[in-house]
């Protein structure tokens, strides 16, 4: 027998009251008429018999009621054998998708999410097979189904579980719509076998999370995707951004750092302070600026950069009760050095000459500083000048020394681009690419060429293969060389005029490159100096030629940050937290940017420092509500709706139900009131036995 209610079995306490008054002796009321005392000594009264139980019968019924009406109180109940199991069915394939972004930093959000997973992974059946992944920006099998399968069914939480030992969530942005997908994709792979398929999707569900992938993914029929959503125990939250600047701008205007404070809709707080902070990020290391943002809107705030702003990489704010994104980094970004070469006799003030242009079209700006050093065919040249030049620009003819010092460059690696102004240059041609067969003339078109046939797949044109940005039909050329057939077996002609002539041509020479151009881009040539295509070509030149693009202006972590080309040795990069990584030569992007920070490219004075920042859309924690997921598309599981419109009742604990169900206390109340009854009877009977003898002496 179990109770529900078993302190009031505390009551049996009271059957000892009617045992107590059993044992009090009463004075009797009998009155003896007798003589006069006086002549009679006082004797004290001696006690003969000690106190002793009386009326048995009495006594035991009264314990018994109490004892009853306490069993009552306490509401007995006897359990009976669970009903077996039904039979198992095909039971449920389940994808569980664990949020580790960045936003489940917030307090109480990870603990939370664990729970659920646990407690889901408990209540699996035999039957059912699941898979867990974890996401963030990226997505990370942790179990398949085959791993799930292969263990004992009473190992498989644990095994669950123990890949998730020492796991946290990380910096990265919420990719939320690339998550559904993959496991959409995971569910699809074995539709024969009859089993409920769904996604069990556990996270904070933020607006910041990316559903854009979605729009474009139809949906699979038979798959339900299930959202439970963590909250934090502190609503709202501020978050503190960056304002990048254009790459381009003026590298003047560094004074100023601006940054945007955004509060979330569900705020509770909006005043704020905005300051550089200390190098280790605890407080402010000038003085802060105080900021009023009223929930669900955002603040500009232009920060003053101090005069000796040396250590100060950080930029705090103060006043919310989720810190972790209240911090931006920003380092003066160093400009991308490129070292180009031109070997030509014209003059740079020339406006007819290409070199005129070519000055003009790679200006420096904040992101990247051109290093052009001009030397005519005739003047020595130093081997580290032509050794450090990313590219080499050939117009004019050049001695056989310095063609044959220009191959071996080529031969390393390095890219040469050659576009005579005469025909004069054929000999040098020859001499770059070992073939003396090959013979150069000058033709001029009756009116002009174009451009008629063009590869977009080479790296040279690769930035307009877009349909918006292909047309080359506007410029003209005035005049071409035309190289004698044949052409080398392993040149790649890139484009040709409208006559079927190369004007383009692609020439690999060891481990490098001659791009031949047959018309050069001065206007005595063409018009492709004064097109809007030629300076984004010129880019296309460089990134062939190997030289690193700068980093964004903003990058953000997860971004990967492109190294130096053309390296012979490992690449070493810092990361925040002090850890040294040391890269292969051939590495040409770091993609470890995992954490917020200053990250450190190269070792020495040529080292270079980058911001690495958490992606903004972090900060929008507001609640996303399921409904934007079935507007993409997303079915969702029909039990939610029913529960939206109508609350679920709260489950009754088995015991309660058992004893609801039994209501022994009906028949013990019953009891008591019986035993009341024949205790009555009894008592009245026994009392008219004990007043007879009185009455007959009377």
């Amino acid at each position: 027998m179990n109770f529900l209610a078993p302190l009031f079995l505390l009551g049996a306490v009271a059957i000892g009251g009617p045992i107590l008054f059993h044992l009090i002796r009463r004075t009797t009321r009998e009155r003896t008429p007798f003589s006069s005392l006086l002549f009679l000594q006082p004797t004290p009264p001696r006690l003969t018999k000690k106190s002793r139980l009386e009326h048995l019968l009495l006594l035991l019924l009264r314990a018994l009621a109490l004892l009853l009406l306490t069993l009552g109180f306490a509401r007995p109940f006897f359990r009976q054998p669970e009903a077996p199991a039904p039979a198992a069915g095909p039971g449920t394939r389940t994808v569980l998708l664990l949020d580790t972004s960045a936003s489940m930093r917030r307090s109480g959000l990870w603990d939370d999410a664990r729970s659920r997973l646990a407690r889901h992974l408990r209540e699996a059946a035999p039957a059912d097979q699941i898979a867990l992944f974890t996401f963030d920006r990226e997505i990370v099998s942790k179990l398949s189904f085959t791993q799930w399968q292969s263990v004992p069914v009473g190992e498989r939480a644990a095994l669950a579980l123990a890949t998730l030992d020492g796991l946290s969530p990380g910096w990265s942005s919420t990719r939320v719509g690339p998550a559904l997908i993959r496991a959409a994709e995971e569910l699809t792979e074995d539709e024969g076998t009859g089993q409920r398929r769904r996604i069990l999707l556990i996270g904070d569900l933020q607006e910041g999370a990316r559903l854009d992938p979605l729009q474009s993914y139809e949906w699979p029929k038979g798959i339900e995707v299930v959202p439970e959503a963590v909250r934090p125990r502190n609503p709202g939250n501020a978050g503190l951004q960056l304002v990048a600047e254009a790459p381009d701008s003026d590298r003047g205007t560094g004074a100023v750092v601006r940054v945007r404070v955004a509060n979330s809709p569900d705020a509770r707080k909006e005043q704020f302070q905005v300051g550089w902070a200390n190098a280790d990020g605890t407080g402010f290391a000038t003085a802060p600026t105080d900021v009023y943002v009223p929930p669900g809107q955002g603040r500009m705030v232009a920060i003053a950069t101090p005069t000796n702003a040396v250590g100060l990489t950080r930029i705090l704010l103060r006043g919310d009760d989720e810190p972790f994104d209240n911090t931006v980094f920003v380092y003066p970004p160093e400009p991308a050095p490129l070292d180009l070469l031109y070997l030509g006799s014209e003059s740079p003030a020339d406006s007819h000459q290409p070199l005129f242009f070519l000055r003009r079209a790679l200006p420096d700006t904040r992101r990247q500083t051109v290093h052009l050093t001009v030397r005519k065919p005739g003047e020595t040249l130093a081997t580290e000048t032509l050794a450090a030049s990313r590219m080499i620009v050939v117009t004019d003819r050049l001695p056989d020394n310095l063609a044959d010092a220009v191959r071996g460059r080529m031969e390393a690696g390095q890219t040469v681009l050659f576009a005579p102004t005469g025909d004069t240059a054929g000999a040098t041609l020859q001499r770059l690419l070992g073939h003396p067969e090959l013979t150069l003339g000058e033709v001029r078109p009756p009116t002009y060429a174009m451009l008629g046939e063009l590869d977009f797949r080479h790296p040279m044109l690769a930035p307009f293969a877009d349909p918006r940005f292909s047309d080359f039909t506007k410029i003209h050329f005035w005049r071409y060389r035309k190289l004698g057939e044949p052409l080398p077996a392993t040149a790649q002609v890139v484009a040709r005029f409208d006559s079927g002539a190369p004007a383009w041509i692609d020439f690999p020479v060891g481990r490098g490159h001659l791009l031949f151009l047959a018309s050069g881009w001065g206007p005595d040539d063409s018009q492709f100096a004064l097109s809007s295509k030629f300076v984004p070509w010129l880019y296309s030149l460089l990134d062939l030629a190997g030289a690193a693009a700068p980093p964004s202006a903003n990058p953000l972590v997860g971004d990967p940050l492109p190294l130096p080309a053309g390296r012979t040795t490992d690449f070493a990069v810092r990361l925040p937290d002090g850890t040294v990584t040391n890269l292969p030569p051939a590495t040409i992007r770091f993609a470890g940017t995992l954490q917020p920070g200053i990250y450190f490219l190269g070792a020495g004075p040529t080292a270079t420092s980058v911001a690495v920042n958490l992606d903004p859309a972090e900060s929008r924690t507001a609640p996303l509500g399921p409904e934007e997921l079935e507007r993409l598309g997303v079915r969702l599981d029909p039990a939610l709706s029913t529960a939206a419109a109508e609350p679920k009742p709260q489950a009754v604990p088995p015991a309660q139900e058992a004893e609801g169900r039994q209501k022994l206390w009906r028949w013990l109340l019953a009891g008591t009131l019986a035993v009341l009854l024949i205790e009555s009877l009894v008592a009245g009977r026994t009392a008219r036995q004990t007043s007879l003898p009185v009455e007959a002496t009377s």
